[in-house]
């Protein structure tokens, strides 16, 4: 086959074109390599924020001690519990400068925390004085928030339920309404609290379409609100040597510990797990 010949103009055209789409393929390669590097960097942007203030960005930690009894247990019920996600509580009762937010982990600095729920709001006037400025922080280093009304068993259901809805304002990505009950009211039966506690209840999830998360010990539970709110989720605070807060039923959050040593808290805090993945917490929480 005789070779194709080419004019000098034909050639040099030729040539260009190869030189364009050469350049354009490298051009398309870098731009890909790119949108890669920031998909990974936005990825990766909470990993890389908790480990550069992990070894880096150093907090002055006080030397916190438990008994050896609440060390082992806590270990033990970490151990047991690694395929779940963890968080923890705050409230007044912790300084604002006690908290290191870019820097919150438990177990020997290998647990990090994904969730935090504070105290919002107690009883029919009071609310947390800490909570607006926690509740930003958590939002800044991108922390599922969760806010919690402490109920007051003798005051207004409907006050109690209008002063966390005043006071709180859920958007979406966060834990659903949370309902703090902890106390037997003295001047009120068992009954009339069930009631009350149902109407609080009904008052805020028609404003967020959720129904709230009810807190409380476990023994609380049993005896006063078990078969009530059984279609809510359930957090139950157990700080017994025990593997599960509670021995028969579901449940979703367990408080296992008001001891809890986090790295990057300056105070004992209550420590949290959830019952499940961390991608299983994220669709609990709102739209």
């Amino acid at each position: 086959m005789t070779p194709r010949k080419y004019t000098k103009k034909t050639a040099k055209k030729v040539h260009e074109n190869r030189r364009k789409n050469y350049f354009f393929r490298r051009k398309v390669i870098l731009a890909i390599l790119i949108i890669a590097l920031i998909g990974t960097g936005f990825y990766l942007k909470q990993s890389v924020s908790y480990y550069y203030a992990l070894y880096f960005n150093k907090f002055n930690h006080k030397k916190l001690h438990n008994s050896e009894t609440e060390t082992l247990r806590i270990q033990k019920i970490l151990s047991a519990n690694l395929d779940k996600t963890y968080g923890f509580d705050v409230s007044h009762y912790q300084n604002k400068e006690d908290i290191k937010w870019d820097s919150l982990s438990i177990g020997n600095k290998t647990i990090p925390l994904e969730f935090v729920v504070m105290r919002a709001t107690m009883g029919n006037r009071n609310a947390d004085k800490h909570f607006d400025e926690f509740w930003e922080k958590a939002h800044q280093h991108n922390l599922i928030r969760g806010a919690y009304h402490f109920y007051r068993a003798d005051e207004d259901p409907v006050i109690q339920a209008n002063n966390f809805l005043e006071n709180v304002k859920l958007e979406s990505g966060d834990l659903p309404p949370i309902l703090d009950i902890e106390k037997i009211p003295k001047r009120k039966t068992n009954k009339k609290l069930i009631e009350d506690l149902k109407i609080w209840c009904k008052i805020v999830e028609e404003t967020y379409g959720e129904k709230p998360i009810i807190y409380t010990y476990y023994h609380y539970y049993k005896d006063f609100l078990k078969g009530e709110f059984d279609d809510y989720p359930l957090w139950l605070a157990n700080y017994n040597d025990v593997p599960s807060p509670t021995p028969e039923g579901p449940w979703d959050f367990w408080q296992f510990t008001e001891n809890g040593i986090v790295h990057g808290i300056n105070t004992k805090v209550d420590l949290d797990i959830y019952n499940g993945s961390l991608w299983s917490l994220k669709r609990l929480t709102l739209d």
